[in-house]
């Protein structure tokens, strides 16, 4: 985690925020984040590496959303992974994603999905996290980021 980059996303209009937790809007993104794994597996083309980038964000957005941080602005969803016990492998494996999706969908760049199967286990990491999160560790990763503003 790097905390000066945090703290810049805390300063964002679109940065990271504390807000109530919703698990709700939790449980959709996790939703979203199944259907999306299920249509990437089918596509063809660039649509296969942008749906694997968007299966993995909304698995990871879930667990936003279910300890109360909303961020529209992707860096920084991504900087908080280490709250959350992501390894080095796992974060560096979202941006990785992240940019091969940047460079098929905004520059048309001709890009291959590496492994299907790693985006299949980080989805399924999401899940697990989100399994483990309980109240005492939400408030520990909510108190973190706020001490950071």
């Amino acid at each position: 985690m790097n905390d000066g980059k945090i703290k810049w996303c805390l300063k964002q209009t679109k940065g990271i925020r504390i807000v109530e937790l919703n698990s709700h809007l939790s449980d959709a993104y996790l939703k979203e984040a199944d259907e999306t794994l299920e249509n990437m597996i089918v596509a063809k083309g660039k649509w296969k590496v942008i749906m694997a980038y968007y299966a993995c964000y909304n698995a990871l957005y879930s667990i936003l959303m279910k300890t109360g941080i909303k961020c529209e602005i992707h860096d920084c969803s991504l900087e908080l992974m280490g709250n959350f016990g992501f390894s080095r492998e796992e974060i560096d494996f979202l941006i990785g994603l992240k940019e091969d999706r940047i460079r098929a969908q905004y520059y048309l760049k001709s890009v291959v999905l590496k492994d299907e199967a790693e985006v299949k286990r980080f989805v399924i990491k999401c899940k697990s996290i989100l399994s483990d999160l309980s109240s005492d560790k939400i408030e520990l990763i909510r108190k973190n980021i706020k001490s950071l503003r």
